[in-house]
């Protein structure tokens, strides 16, 4: 039995067009320990986001599987598989896609009310993480109403407040300034540190990659070590 946090056996993706069938990965071999960081590069249009998606269920392979903690993620039915997307994987994306018209603290809210806990204990929690990532004089602020760099962080205190073991990340600095993506980038990684939260980066970054502890190429539909 594998001690893997995150396995994959055998992942295909393809997709289907008028032209015919186009894969994006096929019979593809990948494993994320507890705690581990993991950059995964490649060109644009690779299937980098597509692979993340699949990671993170939010979309559904063609063949193969994917294994959390051992168990088969796609063999449950709908309404199990979103509640462990909810409460096991965190996500951040490149355009963060918070709601605006709500607050820092009420966006990082949300993944605790959809669990069902109460307002009263997910604010709690949702306060304790803004403060961890330097936002706690911004918890009544509408988030369309904060920097970039702002909202990435609310993004990352979203993906982390329910404590999850594994957080996915697709481009997390690729719409800020250097300066700022750099300070997302330590953020993450000292959370990484902190928390003990497995990464799984998709990333343009070289340099936020050459901090990871492993990174992957994607190409030709597999992933090679960097």
């Amino acid at each position: 039995m594998s001690d893997a946090l995150l396995e994959t056996r055998g992942l295909q993706k393809e997709f289907i067009t008028g032209d015919g069938s186009i894969s994006i990965f096929e019979d593809l071999e990948f494993s994320v320990q507890p705690g581990e960081r993991i950059a995964i590069l490649g060109q644009s249009g690779v299937g980098k986001s597509t692979l993340l998606h699949v990671l993170g269920t939010l979309d559904h392979p063609t063949g193969g599987n994917v294994f959390f903690e051992g168990e088969d993620v796609f063999a449950k039915e709908p309404d199990q598989l979103a509640r462990f997307r909810n409460e096991s994987l965190g996500f951040v994306f490149q355009f963060h896609h918070l709601l605006p018209e709500f607050s820092a603290l009420e966006n990082v809210m949300m993944p605790g009310l959809l669990r069902g806990d109460t307002p009263a204990a997910i604010r709690q929690a949702a306060h304790a993480i803004l403060d961890e990532v330097g936002l706690s004089h911004r918890l009544d602020h509408p988030v369309g109403k904060l920097s970039g760099g702002e909202r990435q962080r609310v993004a990352v205190a979203r993906a982390l407040v329910l404590n999850p073991p594994l957080v996915l990340a697709d481009e997390p600095t690729g719409n800020l300034d250097p300066e700022t993506g750099e300070r997302v980038g330590d953020l993450l990684l000292d959370l990484n540190q902190v928390r003990s939260t497995a990464l799984v980066i998709v990333t343009h970054n070289e340099r936020l990659a050459g901090r990871m502890e492993r990174a992957m190429v994607l190409e030709g539909g597999q992933l090679l070590p960097a």
